[in-house]
């Protein structure tokens, strides 16, 4: 189990309004212009988690199994390695390089980037390869 998923208190988190699913969103991902939040907001959406505020569950129906088995309740995906590793695994081959292809994404400068950075990089790509396949 993934200890940074025990952190997470859903019930008092400020649910922040999704950003379109677009190219732009894609950018302000990779360039840190919306919150980390925002981005595993965004993320737990097309992963199909939905939060109840009012009985403070998770209705997890539209989870894929590969996702449930593992987390039953949404990862921190910009603190957690394991869960980036997940989401990453997940993106398929021909999906791989579309940060790049469709995006120009150059990646960071040696030494101008941490493992934030690079999750948020990974983020990125699973949201555009989702965006991708639903097409």
């Amino acid at each position: 189990m993934d200890n940074c998923d025990l952190a997470i208190d859903y019930s008092s988190l400020e649910w922040l309004e999704l950003p379109p699913l677009d190219p732009d969103t894609i950018w302000a991902i990779v360039n840190e212009s919306i919150s980390d939040l925002q981005v595993n907001q965004t993320l737990w959406h097309y992963l199909g988690y939905r939060y109840n505020r009012v009985d403070h569950s998770w209705d997890l129906s539209q989870v894929a199994p590969e996702w449930l088995s593992v987390y039953p309740t949404p990862p921190d995906f910009i603190a957690s390695r394991p869960a980036t590793v997940k989401l990453t695994r997940s993106i398929p081959t021909e999906h791989k390089q579309l940060l790049k292809e469709q995006l120009g994404f150059k990646g960071y400068k040696i030494g101008e980037f941490g493992p934030r950075q690079t999750r948020r990089a990974t983020a990125a790509s699973w949201l555009l390869s989702y965006l991708a396949s639903t097409v």
